[in-house]
């Protein structure tokens, strides 16, 4: 086990009753500080090792007996997770710090509103403290990063070393002790909603990521480690310490970030390797280094999406680092301890030099001066129309960039840019702000670098206008007009007029307002053109709901041919956790966001159960679920036997047969429609890794009503469709026949799909195919209503 990080901790902590011999006496019983009180998992079957991890349950009440028993320590519960678990952070510094952290929070802030008055104050103040961030165990199954982080806080509460004091007096740590609580719980990678947190930070759709968003934005740490697990590649160099391989994102201030990245990350090297002999395994012992990607190898382990902890921080000026441990054990918990202590050295012998480039970073951009930047690359502005009827999805972006540090100002007059006027209200984001990378990397369209690669690690594109459904117009020229600073923005929806009442089928906002109306017992109906119309109602159930959703209701004739609309029951098929992904749950959020009620089911439960207490079934999802060869680990998340693999075939058969809506979303679902029997189309795949967003083509049909005849889609995995019978499968989009389909991403081969059908629906049964990512990962708004369409068609 491992040796001596504080005297006698980890000898207590295997038997579960102590995390430091430090303290005079501890309880012998831990206060069970779960939300939920349930058993907690003892492993996953993912991991390769196993050991006597810290429960979550014991973890809050241990850490406030710490706080009690130092004066150094801090801890406050700032969030709670999706499902209510508290979510801790631990604040150490020297004990005369503790009472000044609002005003290290000012100064660092001051350094991207007036860096050059930042800089003169630290001239000025040597003994000045820089905030360093520690977030731990993102991933719930990757537990050592929890462990580490708790016998870190044991030694900076306690030790009074020379090492410990120094870094002490040099550094303020913020640890985000349990950044997922209900992976931790569960031993699951993801959180209570099924979302890989450590995906969802140019989203923030999850509690958690922005809690982790919270304290980036308030501290602006200089240095922010994440800690993780596992791997272990390369012989004799176990674990993983960014810098990352090629491409580099180029909305990044790269040349200051990496002046100091590798010999930080070289710095962690050295000291695991230094205490290698304080290891048991073999593969610890024998170490002559650790995977530094950007040092050891040229693609594979890329910085070049915004969606993970440290690539987010990076745009906050942070020297940001994902630490992988080679095991899940205890060596893995020193190996994880040894790299931040190897990082906590470093930046303390340096962070005059690291803080000064990080002032650099914002200056560049509050100067918009972009030196290893091409001329052109980051525009003046974006400008932000809003429309008066739906303004939800604008106003969710301006809420989304403010929360991110980023300014945002709105005209007070009507203007002209690049030969086109604007009406006052108009939204202004400015280039000139000290985070200009992320003000580009949020709204620009991306671009497409298939050709700079061989292949991607996650996504290449994530463009928020395109994907949530906003314009956001890039100039270079510079606005003449009056403006103001918006501090707060806030829809209030309004009837306009005696009724009926139009509901445009424009945003998600609107289809959840219908879904909220039929709930409550309101009729609505649906016109050919997708539009929904309400009658004027007794009471105030309308006009609250109205007022909620943020949309202006117009009064209208309602057509002839509008139909009413029916409460639906959906269903969606539950991948648990699939190769350690829960593919469905992107799609199920999607769902609840436009406001339906959504059960999910368990494979087995399909086969056992039936679908007949559902209108609706959504397919959206691996096909590994209908696989009877699955891993120790995958067996949980799918069927058992033939049987259960029949039942399952005929009772989504039957469902069909009797009049059920069956909707397959994605690959995964295309080629499950084709496994069970429910479509003779030849179902093609792309690549694993390819993704990006793609001009599709949309025939007239009710599915694409609300969507342009020319418009755009995403792909993950990427699928499309051959081998069609057009008297039996009716063609609704396709992606379009010109080269230039593919608008950004990473995708080889993608020559194949251009022209070829998307999306299609079936003339004889109500089964529809959607190739586009509808539902991705909760990010893809503008394309939820393709859900909502064939739901309500």
């Amino acid at each position: 086990m491992i040796k001596q990080l504080v005297a006698g901790a980890l000898a207590l902590l295997l038997l579960g009753s102590s995390f430091s011999a430090a303290l005079a006496s501890p309880p012998e019983r831990w206060i069970n500080v779960n939300v939920n009180e349930e058993q907690e998992e003892e492993k996953s079957l993912f991991n390769s090792e196993h050991y006597d991890f810290v429960k979550y349950s014991k973890i809050g009440a241990k850490l406030k007996e710490i706080e009690k028993q130092s004066n150094r320590v801090q801890v406050e519960v700032t969030g709670q997770s999706a499902n209510g678990r508290a979510l801790y952070v631990v604040t150490i510094s020297d004990p005369a710090e503790k009472g000044r952290y609002g005003k290290h929070q000012s100064l660092r802030r001051q350094m991207f509103k007036n860096p050059e008055k930042a800089q003169d104050w630290i001239d000025r103040n040597k003994d000045f403290k820089v905030p360093i961030m520690i977030n731990a165990s993102i991933h719930g199954t990757e537990f050592v990063g929890t462990d580490a982080a708790l016998q870190l806080i044991e030694r900076f509460a306690f030790d009074n070393d020379e090492g410990t004091k120094s870094i002490l007096e040099s550094n303020i740590l913020i640890i985000n002790v349990v950044a997922n609580p209900d992976g931790r719980v569960k031993a699951t990678r993801f959180n209570g909603a099924g979302i890989d947190l450590n995906r969802d930070f140019i989203t923030q759709s999850q509690p958690e990521t922005r809690q982790t968003v919270e304290l980036i934005t308030t501290w602006h740490p200089l240095v922010l480690l994440d800690l993780h697990g596992y791997v272990n590649w390369v012989k004799n160099k176990p674990g993983l310490i960014e810098p990352c391989t090629p491409p580099h994102n180029p909305n990044y201030q790269y040349d200051l970030f990496i002046k100091w990245a590798l010999n930080q990350a070289e710095a962690m090297e050295q000291e695991i390797v230094s205490n290698r002999d304080n290891y048991e395994a073999e593969v610890y012992r024998n170490m002559t280094g650790t995977y530094i990607p950007y040092r050891d190898d040229t693609a594979g382990w890329d910085d070049y999406p915004p969606i993970f902890t440290p690539m987010y921080a990076m745009y906050h000026g942070a020297y940001a680092y994902t630490l992988e441990a080679p095991t899940n054990d205890w060596d893995g918990v020193r190996w994880t301890y040894d790299a931040v202590i190897g990082a906590l050295k470093f930046v303390t012998e340096n962070r005059n030099e690291m803080l000064r480039d990080q002032i650099e970073m914002f200056k560049r951009g509050i100067n918009f001066d972009h030196p290893y930047h091409q001329e052109g690359f980051f525009p003046k502005a974006y400008i932000l129309p809003v429309d008066e009827t739906d303004p939800t999805v604008p106003l969710k972006a301006v809420r989304h960039l403010q929360v991110n540090d980023i300014e945002v100002e709105q005209a007070r007059q009507a203007f002209t840019v690049d030969g086109k006027t604007y009406p006052a209200g108009t939204f202004i984001v400015k280039l000139d702000q000290a985070k200009a990378g992320l003000i580009n990397t949020m709204l620009w369209e991306g671009e497409d670098i298939t050709d700079i690669i061989p292949a991607m690690y996650d996504i290449s594109s994530w463009s928020l206008p395109l994907l949530w459904g906003f314009e956001a117009m890039p100039t270079h020229t510079e606005i003449e007009v009056v403006t103001s600073k918006v501090n707060h923005v806030q829809e209030h929806g309004q009837l306009v007029g005696q009724g009926p009442y139009l509901i445009p089928n424009t945003s998600v906002k609107a289809v959840e307002l219908v879904n909220k109306l039929l709930f409550s017992g309101i009729k609505v109906q649906r016109a050919s053109d997708g539009n929904f119309y309400v009658e004027a109602q007794k009471g105030n159930t309308l006009k609250a709901l109205v007022k909620d959703s943020g949309l202006t209701l117009q009064s209208a004739v309602i057509p002839e041919e509008a139909k009413e609309l029916q409460h639906v029951k959906v269903a969606i098929l539950k991948d648990g956790g699939m190769n350690k992904q829960q593919s469905h749950a992107g799609t199920r959020l999607a769902l609840e966001r436009l406001g339906f009620e959504v059960t999910e089911l368990h494979p087995r439960e399909v086969a056992n159960e039936g679908l007949e207490n559902y209108d609706v079934f959504i397919y959206s999802a691996t096909d590994q679920l209908l696989s009877l060869n699955l891993s120790e680990a995958n067996r949980e998340f799918g069927l058992e036997n033939q049987a259960q693999l029949d039942a399952l075939r005929e009772n989504v058969g039957q469902f069909v047969d009797n009049g059920g809506k069956f909707i397959a979303v994605g690959a995964g679902g295309s080629r499950a429609a084709k496994s069970l029997g429910l479509t003779d189309v030849t179902v093609e795949t792309g690549g694993g890794n390819s993704n990006g967003i793609v001009k599709v083509i949309h025939n007239e049909s009710q599915l694409t009503v609300g969507y342009g005849s020319e418009d755009i889609g995403f792909i993950y995995r990427p699928v499309w469709y051959t081998d069609i019978d057009e008297e039996k499968v009716k063609i609704i989009s396709t992606f379009a026949d010109t080269p230039d389909f593919f608008m950004s991403g990473h995708w080889k081969g993608k020559e194949q799909a251009q022209g070829q059908p998307v999306i299609i629906e079936h003339r004889d049964k109500d089964v529809t195919l959607i190739g586009l990512e509808a539902g991705f990962r909760n990010h893809t708004d503008y394309l939820f209503r393709l859900l909502s369409n064939a739901i309500f068609r």
